[in-house]
């Protein structure tokens, strides 16, 4: 069965602005790269989030239970280092 990839990034991207202000206050951001065809969400994380220890733990429990609470279709998030970002 295939996913609708732009339906998930419509919902990804919610996810995103809702999590921005707490990223930013830490200096950081991320960004999303792709939706893999087995709905794997990737994420660039930019800033302070890039090198910072405690990014996967935030990106875990926050980013990635946020993405699926909005799109529980989501199998994972992941960060990646791409230069290219998804709108």
């Amino acid at each position: 069965m295939a996913i609708d990839k732009d339906a998930i990034s419509e919902k990804v991207n919610v996810a995103l602005k809702q999590l921005r202000p707490f990223l930013e206050a830490d200096g950081g951001d991320m960004e999303l790269v792709e939706i893999t065809d087995d709905a794997v969400v990737r994420v660039k994380l930019m800033g302070a989030c890039k090198d910072c220890s405690m990014s996967v733990m935030t990106m875990k429990a926050g980013l990635e239970e946020a993405v699926k609470k909005v799109a529980p279709e989501v199998q994972r998030v992941e960060a990646v280092d791409h230069l290219e970002v998804v709108n």
